[in-house]
């Protein structure tokens, strides 16, 4: 059998019986020659497990920074956003299906190496880079080196991650990442196990990790599914294990589902639902709830949670009204809002520029 050409990988080991498994993700899929694992871009290449998609990406494009969503991490910034192909969960709900399930390799219509993606960064005046449309640690290897050629370059780096990572891909990947934007698609097992055919406990793993073992910035993202993960005792039970795990100061964001996919049995969820659960999530003593794929000023806006001062006012993707100082402290009490801030926020707005980084 012909051997897969590949990028070289370490988080592999043989077995006694002539496979080797993969060691990226709790899936441990193990693999015969010429093989790929679950997430199609991991496979066996001779007596090895190689990345099939080193510099290669489905498309780059300039995006506010609050659409990974992140609040709470340079507001108002450009972020140059890119990803591969293939995903290590199967959520019948993807809304980046065409990307994250792709087994053409004509997806992957951009090559660029990591120090041509740092520079690209710097170019269009991108504060960060995002690993995002597909998971990172699907990819991790390129997303490492791209992360090192950033921070080289004064670049930052993101992680839009579902948080199915064992714990060495774990401690490969994010103390690389400057933020981390997790989606916590839900809080029970069976709606990991029938919905995204993976396993909670790992990602509930991979956030604590992230918000106790790294300097990176953490929020979260659930996507409220009608009927499927937006009871009040499952949002109650989420939210109250987030600040007893986590704290008080790690921003939720719930945002709105529509039918996609294979899930196109559901309907659109409704604002209420997004304004009960920022509601529960702030009575179990989460200080920063946000809503999202709405429109609602007030629930995407940053109040002080000292004094209630309005301190980053959004519409959609837009950064309105400021009141923070140069050290990101209320103008009002003097009360530090956790997260990162440089001063007066950026400007770019909510619109998107896609790019082809040969042409920047």
């Amino acid at each position: 059998m012909q051997e897969i050409a590949g990028h070289p990988t370490d988080l592999w080991h043989a077995l006694r019986d002539g496979r080797v498994e993969c060691d990226a993700c709790p899936r441990a899929c193990r693999l015969h020659e010429g093989q790929r694992g679950f997430c199609f871009v991991r496979a066996r290449s001779g007596d090895a497990v190689v990345l099939t998609t080193y510099g290669r990406s489905s498309g780059f494009c300039v995006d506010p920074i609050e659409k990974k969503p992140l609040n709470h991490f340079l507001p108002g910034t450009s972020v140059l956003s890119f990803g591969t192909a293939g995903c290590n969960l199967g959520c019948r709900f993807c809304q980046n299906w065409d990307i994250s399930k792709s087994r053409e390799t004509d997806t992957l219509a951009d090559a660029a190496t990591p120090e041509a993606i740092a520079d690209a960064a710097a170019r269009l005046g991108c504060r960060s880079v995002a690993f995002t449309y597909n998971d990172p640690v699907v990819f991790l290897e390129y997303a490492i080196d791209v992360a090192i050629a950033c921070r080289e370059r004064g670049i930052r780096t993101v992680a839009v991650t579902a948080g199915y990572a064992s714990a060495p891909a774990r401690a490969a990947l994010f103390p690389h990442m400057d933020a981390a934007n997790v989606d916590l698609k839900a809080f029970t097992e069976a709606f990991y196990r029938r919905v995204c055919l993976g396993s909670l406990a790992p990602v509930l793993e991979t956030i604590e990790y992230l918000v106790r073992e790294t300097s990176a910035w953490v929020e979260l993202t659930t996507l409220l599914i009608p009927g499927l993960n937006d009871t009040d005792a499952e949002l109650d039970a989420m939210t109250g294990w987030v600040v007893e795990r986590l704290g008080s100061d790690v921003p939720i964001h719930f945002t709105a589902f529509h039918p996609d996919w294979k899930m196109r049995d559901r309907p659109p969820t409704p604002p209420t639902t997004l304004t009960r659960a920022r509601a529960i999530a702030m009575w179990n003593g989460v200080r920063f709830a946000y809503t999202g794929n709405v429109h609602d000023i007030e629930g995407q806006s940053t109040r002080c949670p000292s004094c209630g001062v309005l301190l980053i006012e959004r519409d959609g993707y837009e950064v309105g009204a400021w009141a923070l100082d140069a050290r990101g402290r209320c103008e009002a009490c003097g009360s530090v809002l956790p997260g990162v801030f440089e001063g007066a926020p950026g400007r770019w707005g909510s619109h998107r520029l896609p790019v082809r980084i040969g042409a920047v």
